[in-house]
């Protein structure tokens, strides 16, 4: 795919400074297991977070918010079908979606999903990662730059892992990802064995579109 064609390789500093970053997602905690320590290693971010499904979830929602208070971040979420059957959105949809959650400025930095999303598979991510590339080309989300997340799982042969040869490679700190974690399993309720405890990953990996 041509939009995912990344830029020479770079390293993220550790802090960056202040800017408006937004981060759109598919669910509530896919912020926190693909880019939660990127937040938190950068706490001048001013960052806005939209979840484009689970808003009605009488148990998701709120934990949403509170992990934003977590990460020192504010955010919106969306009612996009999350049904398990993952029938496909008229792109038309999620666009619209997208565009009426963003509030509408320009950012320094948006973060999504990539458009072949983080594991196999679930259509929900790809959906978003597609429609936010597409939303920031024809200008109608307006950005400096655009990162995608960058992990694999290689055809559910593991967990899901950062790419090493991403553009955007960093090693989180004990400390980051123990808050990273509590975030997953205090504040959004996992277990210890869960996919999600276990998936939290203490790299970080993004594309840079």
């Amino acid at each position: 795919m041509k939009l995912l064609k990344p830029k020479a390789s770079s390293l993220q500093p550790k802090q960056l400074p202040m800017k408006s970053i937004a981060i759109i997602t598919a669910h509530p905690d896919d912020e926190t297991l693909w880019a939660g320590g990127t937040i938190l290693n950068n706490p001048t971010w001013q960052c806005f977070v939209v979840s484009l499904c689970r808003k009605s979830d009488n148990d998701r929602a709120p934990k949403f918010y509170n992990a934003l208070k977590m990460l020192n971040a504010e955010g919106i979420m969306g009612d996009l079908d999350d049904s398990p059957e993952q029938n496909p959105i008229n792109d038309n949809v999620i666009e619209n979606t997208i565009l009426n959650l963003l509030p509408p400025k320009h950012y320094n930095l948006v973060i999504t999903h990539n458009p072949l999303g983080e594991y196999t598979r679930h259509i929900r991510h790809e959906e978003t990662g597609s429609a936010v590339i597409r939303l920031c080309n024809l200008g109608k989300i307006s950005t400096n730059e655009l990162w995608t997340f960058a992990y694999t799982d290689n055809s559910k042969q593991y967990h899901p892992m950062p790419i090493r040869n991403a553009n955007i490679f960093n090693k989180l700190t004990k400390r980051i990802w123990l808050k990273k974690l509590s975030i997953i399993t205090d504040i959004y309720g996992f277990k210890a064995d869960s996919w999600e405890a276990q998936t939290t990953p203490k790299e970080e990996a993004f594309w840079k579109i």
